[in-house]
């Protein structure tokens, strides 16, 4: 398993285009665009303050099977101290124990409380409890539409 702490952590084998392009394809209807995935690796790798945190990534014969991304929240107490963002396993790879070996890895790296967003119907979620993990809340968001934060600016 490799440990990205740093952009310079990164090879061959694992680099940020690679692992954006896996993280995509491999979580499926449960993923976000490329661009907010790059985001997030980037905000892992800061080392501005508040910022921060670190990916793991599992490979097998220099073939990337799974990925995860922990961010940094700057925060602790009300607001965990970590957000697991992605956890994706190879659809090959499915059911072999990767994916509760990158969590319980990362899980043993932070240094405080981890929260995680997982849709209600995605199978993932029997790991996550099966590791912990409670539902807590149900978390809403507000979507602001571009034009009302233009309008919003004038």
């Amino acid at each position: 398993m490799y440990l990205i702490e740093d952009s310079k952590d990164f090879n061959e084998t694992v680099n940020k285009e690679k692992l954006v392009a896996f993280l995509h394809e491999h979580l499926g209807k449960y993923g976000d665009p490329k661009e907010d995935i790059e985001k997030s690796i980037d905000y892992a790798l800061s080392d501005e303050e508040g910022m921060g945190g670190f990916i793991l990534v599992a490979c097998k014969e220099d073939e990337i099977v799974g990925g995860l991304v922990i961010n940094n929240t700057g925060m602790g107490g009300y607001i965990p101290k970590h957000v697991l963002v992605y956890v994706a396993v190879h659809k090959e790879m499915r059911g072999k124990g990767i994916g509760g070996e990158l969590v319980n890895s990362a899980l043993e790296r932070c240094d405080g409380d981890v929260a995680l967003h997982v849709e209600y119907d995605n199978p993932a979620k029997r790991l996550y409890k099966r590791l912990g993990f409670k539902s807590k809340y149900a978390e809403m968001r507000y979507h602001k539409k571009i034009e009302t934060i233009k309008n919003d600016k004038k």
